[in-house]
């Protein structure tokens, strides 16, 4: 299993996006990785769109960057909630500070433009937050998914298989070379 030994958090909040969570959820419990919901601490169960709920394994304030090797941040309307907890969007500062893999599908970029991580890396979204994403500094294309050095980034639940190829292919890439190159946008295929 190419990510035996890897640990990854998964944030949610009310309105998460229940396919932008599961599909991550499975495809890297398949690969052999630990996957550990966090919530933003407002309750112990979050309800996704359109119903379905999840029962979180830890809170934000229960972790540090340091336990993860990656993070995939759903979207739904849960990452404008995420947000304004600021224990959160810690998280993913850290995390992209320290090299590990910062990977948001569709709205989860409002995370990384509050986590201020944005200026000069290319980026993709839905295509409604691209002015969010460009005013914090990042270069918006249109493509299903887009790799710059750590950061990864897809559009919709559409884009998911692709999405999930480059962050498990992300994943295995830091914990071989332990170093990403920073310069222009990858298209993962």
């Amino acid at each position: 299993m190419e990510l035996e030994g890897k640990k990854v958090v998964i944030p949610v909040e009310n309105m998460f996006n229940t396919h932008e969570f599961w599909y991550p959820y499975y495809r890297l419990k398949e690969a052999g990785c630990e996957v550990v919901v966090m919530g933003s601490g407002s309750a112990e169960t979050y309800t996704g769109k359109p119903g379905t709920e999840i029962t979180v394994d830890v809170s934000a304030d229960q972790v540090s960057a340091s336990e993860f090797d990656g993070i995939v941040i759903p979207g739904g309307y849960a990452p404008d909630i995420m947000r304004r907890y600021p224990k959160m969007v810690q998280i993913v500062r850290d995390l992209h500070e320290n090299g590990k893999i910062v990977a948001a599908i569709c709205h989860a970029g409002w995370m990384l433009a509050s986590a201020e991580i944005l200026k000069g890396k290319s980026v993709t979204s839905f295509f409604a937050i691209k002015d969010d994403l460009v005013h914090a500094g990042a270069n918006w294309v249109d493509q299903e998914v887009v790799v710059d050095g750590n950061l990864i980034t897809s559009r919709t639940p559409d884009d998911l298989p692709a999405f999930m190829k480059a962050v498990i292919r992300g994943e295995m890439r830091i914990a071989f070379i332990n170093v990403v190159p920073s310069g222009g946008p990858e298209i993962a295929n």
